[in-house]
């Protein structure tokens, strides 16, 4: 089972994302991914969700034509936890 991060370990995995911050009011990361059409950020989102499936961690999101935004949380704890940071740095890599 994932545990939660503290404020330091929360600190530290963002200074290593790219263009992730913190949700106001909640212990949660977002990040709004912009893509060419429409086309395009759907793909983005298939290959997401294959990726969440084989972790057994699904993301938070919005889609509207070419823009996706993304809100990462792990439920079962309350909070962020590693599952959340290995999930955007997927997504990252799924991005580019």
């Amino acid at each position: 089972m994932a545990e939660k991060l503290n404020d330091a370990q929360i600190e530290e995995a963002i200074n290593t994302l790219s263009g992730w911050a913190k949700v106001d009011g909640r212990d949660a990361i977002a990040k709004t991914f912009t893509f060419k059409d429409f086309n395009e950020a759907w793909g983005f989102m298939s290959r997401c969700a294959l990726a969440a499936e084989q972790i057994n961690h699904h993301p938070e999101w919005f889609n509207v034509y070419k823009t996706v935004e993304v809100t990462l949380s792990t439920h079962d704890v309350g909070g962020l936890s590693e599952l959340d940071i290995k999930l955007a740095k997927t997504m990252d890599q799924l991005a580019s």
